[in-house]
């Protein structure tokens, strides 16, 4: 990977629940992560909540904080989820989606991480108490059939919509 790849830019709507007003923006930092051996890392979710019960397979990250850059977000996130010291390879791109359910419209910026050394996890309580999240570590075509396999939900769906091209961009760029 000699230069930086043009980055992707999806624009996604929600079609699993009515839009009736969106009310917030949420800047969102996910990452494709894997390692030198071939492997890919995620979280699984265990969701019982307005989305409806379902378990998932996701990218791992989540929200920039006020006066937080994306770099800093992005190896933030990743160090607390999956408890990964990484190197941040390039953005892969830029996802809007929304989920009308709860008025929110994401901007999900993605980055191709390689890890360098996996630690102690610093999940926030509602991630263990209401998600249950754990570290998935899969290849990527292990990874594309369990997001499929998830897709049976209505926020499998949008998951699944949202983060298979975002895979599948981050293996051409790998060029696996």
């Amino acid at each position: 990977m000699n230069k930086q790849p043009e980055e992707l830019r999806l624009e996604l709507e929600d079609g699993e629940w009515p839009l009736t007003y969106t009310d917030h923006d949420r800047q969102i930092v996910r990452a494709i992560v894997f390692d030198d051996e071939g492997w890919f890392y995620f979280v699984r979710a265990h969701r019982d909540d307005d989305f409806g019960k379902a378990t998932l397979i996701e990218t791992s990250g989540g929200g920039v904080e006020t006066g937080e850059d994306l770099l800093s977000a992005i190896r933030r996130e990743l160090g607390e989820e999956l408890g990964a010291r990484v190197e941040v390879l390039c953005k892969i791109g830029v996802v809007s989606d929304y989920y009308n359910l709860i008025h929110r419209h994401n901007v999900n910026h993605y980055y191709l991480c390689r890890a360098l050394s996996f630690g102690e996890k610093h999940l926030m309580p509602d991630e263990i108490s209401d998600f249950h999240l754990s570290t998935l570590r899969l290849t990527a075509d292990e990874a594309e059939a369990e997001y499929r396999r998830r897709a049976c939900t209505p926020i499998g769906r949008l998951i699944a919509a949202r983060e298979l091209p975002v895979l599948r961009r981050a293996r051409e760029i790998l060029g696996w």
